[in-house]
C-alpha cells in the first residue's frame, strides 16, 4: 500500500493549448480594457489606502476613471509591437502598480503625491535614510522588490511565451499610433468638458478627483512653463511700464531677516483642538504689535522649496506645471533674480542659514543661481540638540548662526534668510512626550492626539526660538526687521473644514522690528510677501518686485492685466528671451560660499588613545571628515576643536586637510593643509601651508 503518490501535472493537447492561445488572442483588446481597468482600481485603492475610497472615486467620478484606464491601455498597446506579449504586459503592468504604490508610500508620510519631479528629489530622499520617512530597512525591501520583478522580466522575456502569429507589419503599428495620437484629443475633450482639470491649484485634491494615472501623467508632460500665448518683448515692456518707479533713497538700511518656519500654523485655528495653555504666546504678541496677516501659500503638507521659490524670487508656481520643483529643475541650468541679487545691487550681504543638509532640494546649487553670498547648511554647524525623536536638530542653533552671518559682513547691512527644521514631520502616533508642557485635545482618536501633542510642543519651541532671535537682535546696534511665516500646513490630515481660515492653502506670517515701523496689516500671497515688506522699508528695486509693489500700492493684485503680467514676466525671466534685461545679464549665479567661519587644522599629533591620531584646529562639526593627501579616511567626531583618525591611515610627511562633506559626497568647505610631523621619526618640523 502507498501512502503518496506523485500529482502528475494536467496534460493540455497542443490542439487545446492552440484554441485558448487564439481565443486570448481575437480577445485580446478585451483583455487590456479589463486588465487596465483592474490595475486602475489596484492603484487608487493603494493610494488612497482604501478599497471604500477606490469605490467613491469610481462612482463618483466615472469619466475621470476610464480616462486614467485609457492611459494605461494605451501602455499596454505597445506590446503588440513585440512578440514577447506576455513579458510586455507584466512589465507594463509592474510598471504602473510601481508607481502607485510610491505613492501610496508617499501619501503615508506627506500630503502632496508622487509627481514626475520628485525623481530628480530621489538623491534628497537617499540621504534621509533612517529618518521617519526612509529607513534602511526599507530600502533594503525596495531593492530586493525590485530586483525579483526584474528578474521575473528577463525570465518572461527569454523563457516566456511568444506570440506566434502572423505580424502586420502596417497595421499594428498603426493602431499603436493611433492609441497614443487620441491621448491628447481625448484630454483636451474631456479638459472641456471638465472631466479632468487642465491645472490643479491643490495637488493633492487634483489626484484625488482625478486620479493617480492621469494625475503622474500630466506632471510627466506638463514641466515648467508654458509660453504666454502672447508673449514678446512689446507685453514684457507693458508689463514693465506698470512696476513702480520709485527709486531707493535710504543709505543706512536695516538687516532683513527672513525666517521660514517649517510646518508652523497657529494651533488655535484648529477649530477642534484644546489647548492646556497658548502654544503660540511669542508670535501671537507679534501679530499684536507688528505687521501680521494670513499668506497664501502653493503647497500643503509639503513642498517648502516651492514656498520658498515664491519668497525669494516673487514669482508665483500657478504658472508652472503640475508638481513642479523650480529648484530640482530650471535653476539646475539658469540664474535667477532673487531678492538676494536686488539688495545686493544696493550694497547688502546675503546670507542663508539652514539647519539640515545643504543639498536637500538642491539648495546650495538653487542659492549660488539666485545669488547669495554665503549659505550656512547643517554641514557646517556644531548641532549637538535634537527633537525627541532625534529625526531633526532643534532651532535654537540657528539663533547663533544667523547672528554669525550678520557679523560676517561689518559695516554693511545684511539679508539673512533662515530656515527652521524643528517642526518638520513625521508626527508619532504613539505618545513620545511623557511630560509635555503643553497638553492637547480634541483629536478623532488617541493616535491623532499624540501626533498632535507632539506637533504642538514642538512648535512651541519654535515660539520660544522666535522669542530669543528677536532678543539677541534687540541686544545689537543696528536697526533689523524679522519675517517670520509658515511654509505650509503640517501632514496631519487638515481639510478645509477643520481651520478657521476655511483655506488649506493658508499660513500665517509675522513681523519685528526695532526702529518704529508703522504696522500695517495684509493678507498676501507668499509670492508677494517681501514686495510688501521692502516696499513698506523704501526699498524698490528687482524686476518683479517693483511690479508686485506697483500692484500692492494700487491694489490691483486680482485683476487679470496685472496677474498676465506676472506671467510674462517671470516666463520672460527663466524661460524666454530676457527681454525684461535688454539683453544683459544683470544677476548672474553668484560664487556661493558654504559657511561664514573658516573650517582651520592647527596641530595634528598622535592621542593618547592607542592607535589614534587627532587632528586639532577650529569650526569642526559632525559632518567634518580628515582627508590624507587628498584621500578621505575613516573619521571620529570629539568635539568642535578635535577630530581622531586611525594612526594606520597615516604617516610622517602626509598632507592633511578637513572638509565639510554633505551628501553625495559633496565638499562644501575645506581646511588650510596641513603637513604631519611624526614625532617618532626623523623630519622636520611640521608646517601650515596657507
Amino acid at each position: 500500500m502507498k501512502f503518496g503518490h506523485r500529482i502528475s501535472k494536467p496534460n493540455i493537447s497542443p490542439e487545446k493549448k492552440d484554441q485558448i492561445i487564439t481565443f486570448l488572442n481575437r480577445y485580446s483588446l478585451l483583455g487590456h480594457t479589463l486588465l487596465s481597468m483592474l490595475l486602475c482600481f489596484t492603484i487608487e485603492v493603494i493610494s488612497r489606502h482604501s478599497i471604500g475610497k477606490a469605490f467613491d472615486f469610481l462612482a463618483g467620478h466615472t469619466l475621470a476613471f476610464a480616462y486614467n484606464s485609457f492611459i494605461i491601455f494605451s501602455s499596454l498597446a505597445l506590446v503588440y509591437l513585440i512578440r514577447q506579449r506576455a513579458f510586455g504586459r507584466i512589465f507594463i503592468s509592474g510598471f504602473w502598480l510601481f508607481l502607485g504604490t510610491v505613492n501610496g508610500c508617499i501619501l503615508s508620510n506627506r500630503v502632496t503625491p508622487f509627481g514626475y519631479t520628485d525623481l530628480k528629489c530621489i538623491s534628497d530622499l537617499l540621504s534621509m535614510q533612517n529618518t521617519s520617512y526612509f529607513t534602511a530597512r526599507e530600502a533594503t525591501m525596495v531593492v530586493c522588490i525590485v530586483g525579483l520583478f526584474l528578474a521575473l522580466c528577463v525570465y518572461m522575456f527569454f523563457k516566456g511565451p511568444k506570440f506566434q502569429g502572423t505580424r502586420r507589419k502596417f497595421l499594428t503599428p498603426c493602431m499603436v499610433v493611433l492609441c497614443f495620437l487620441m491621448l491628447p484629443i481625448t484630454t483636451q475633450a474631456a479638459q472641456n468638458s471638465n472631466i479632468l482639470a487642465s491645472y490643479f491649484a491643490n495637488i493633492a485634491q487634483g489626484y484625488e478627483n482625478y486620479g493617480f494615472v492621469y494625475g503622474f501623467s500630466t506632471s510627466v508632460v506638463d514641466r515648467g512653463m508654458r509660453k504666454p500665448d502672447n508673449y514678446s518683448k512689446e507685453t514684457v515692456d507693458s508689463a514693465k511700464d506698470q512696476s513702480k518707479k520709485d527709486v531707493t533713497v535710504k543709505k543706512d538700511n536695516p538687516n532683513i531677516i527672513v525666517v521660514l518656519l517649517e510646518s508652523f500654523i497657529d494651533p488655535t485655528e484648529v477649530k477642534y483642538l484644546q489647548f492646556s495653555k497658548d502654544p503660540i504666546p511669542v508670535f501671537r504678541s507679534l501679530t499684536e504689535e507688528y505687521s501680521t496677516g494670513y499668506l497664501t501659500v502653493p503647497v500643503v503638507g509639503a513642498g517648502t522649496a516651492n514656498t520658498e521659490f515664491e519668497i525669494l524670487t516673487g514669482m508665483s508656481m500657478q504658472y508652472f506645471g503640475t508638481g513642479e520643483y523650480p529648484y530640482k529643475t530650471i535653476l539646475k541650468q539658469t540664474d535667477c533674480e532673487s531678492i538676494a541679487s536686488d539688495l545686493s545691487k544696493i550694497g547688502y550681504g546675503t546670507h542663508v542659514v539652514h539647519n539640515n543638509g545643504g543639498n536637500f532640494y538642491s539648495r546650495a546649487n538653487a542659492f549660488s543661481m539666485m545669488g547669495f553670498d554665503s549659505f550656512t547648511s547643517k554641514e557646517l554647524m556644531d548641532i549637538k540638540q535634537y527633537t525627541p525623536l532625534r529625526s531633526w536638530p532643534t532651532d535654537d542653533i540657528l539663533i547663533g548662526e544667523t547672528i554669525k552671518a550678520l557679523d560676517a559682513t561689518p559695516d554693511q547691512s545684511d539679508f539673512v534668510y533662515t530656515i527652521t527644521v524643528q517642526g518638520h514631520g513625521d508626527y508619532p502616533t504613539d505618545k513620545v512626550l511623557t511630560d509635555p508642557e503643553i497638553l492637547v485635545s480634541g483629536a478623532a482618536d488617541e493616535a491623532s492626539n499624540n501626533q498632535w501633542e507632539y506637533y504642538v510642543n514642538m512648535i512651541h519651541e519654535v515660539d520660544k526660538f522666535i522669542q530669543n532671535l528677536t532678543s539677541a537682535l534687540e541686544e545689537r546696534d543696528e536697526d533689523s526687521i524679522v519675517v517670520f511665516f509658515g511654509d505650509h500646513l503640517p501632514s496631519l490630515s487638515l481639510e478645509e473644514s477643520d481651520m478657521v481660515s476655511g483655506d488649506t492653502f493658508k499660513t500665517k506670517y509675522a513681523t519685528w522690528n526695532n526702529f518704529g515701523l508703522a504696522k500695517e496689516d495684509a493678507d498676501l500671497a507668499a509670492y508677494e510677501l517681501l514686495a510688501s515688506t521692502t516696499n513698506a522699508l523704501g526699498i524698490h528695486e528687482g524686476t518683479i518686485f517693483t511690479y508686485e509693489q506697483n500692484a500692492l500700492d494700487k491694489n490691483l493684485r486680482h485683476s487679470e492685466e496685472y496677474l498676465d503680467g506676472l506671467n510674462q514676466l517671470q516666463y520672460d525671466l527663466l524661460y524666454g528671451e530676457r527681454y525684461a534685461y535688454n539683453g544683459t545679464n544683470p544677476y548672474p549665479a553668484s560664487e556661493l560660499v558654504m559657511g561664514v567661519e573658516e573650517t582651520s587644522v592647527t596641530s595634528v599629533w598622535p592621542s593618547t588613545a592607542t592607535g589614534y591620531i587627532t587632528v586639532n584646529g577650529k569650526n569642526f562639526t559632525r559632518w567634518s571628515r580628515i582627508y590624507v593627501n587628498g584621500e578621505k579616511v575613516s573619521t571620529y567626531y570629539v568635539n568642535s576643536s578635535r577630530l581622531r583618525l586611525n594612526a594606520a591611515d597615516i604617516k610622517d610627511g602626509d598632507t592633511v586637510t578637513v572638509c565639510q562633506v554633505g551628501s553625495s559626497n559633496t565638499i562644501f568647505r575645506s581646511s588650510n593643509e596641513f603637513i604631519y610631523d611624526d614625532p617618532y621619526a626623523d623630519s622636520t618640523e611640521s608646517t601650515i601651508i596657507e
